[in-house]
């Protein structure tokens, strides 16, 4: 396997992780030499943040206030590149992962 940085673009382009001219499919009935599960994707950059308020109404009754960002500072998260090896994007990172996400929410209790 010859790895390539795929923020680079290679031999057989851009968002490629490895070069697939150095795979062939093995013959019917054959097992390759590559190790399963030989190559791991990109990395991941995460960071969450989340906020919450308790609001006391009367002894018994409260108001709970949160507000939670996913992927707060929206970093590019790449997913796996592609692995069928019959693929015409084999080895390229075809998508990413989720973008920054935000939800508020609000519970009663009593």
């Amino acid at each position: 396997m010859v790895p390539q940085n795929p923020r680079k673009a290679g031999p057989t382009g851009p968002n490629t992780c490895f070069l697939p001219t150095s795979f062939t499919p093995e013959g019917l009935g054959q097992i390759g030499s590559a190790a399963a599960r030989f190559f791991r994707g990109p990395g991941i950059i995460n960071t969450d943040f989340g906020l919450q308020k308790t609001i006391a109404v009367r002894e018994s009754i409260k108001i709970l206030l949160r507000g939670e960002v996913f992927n707060i500072f929206n970093h590019t998260n790449f997913n796996n590149p592609v692995g069928d090896i019959t693929s015409s994007q084999f080895g390229e990172v075809t998508s990413t992962m989720a973008p920054r996400i935000r939800q508020v929410s609000a519970r009663f209790i009593w």
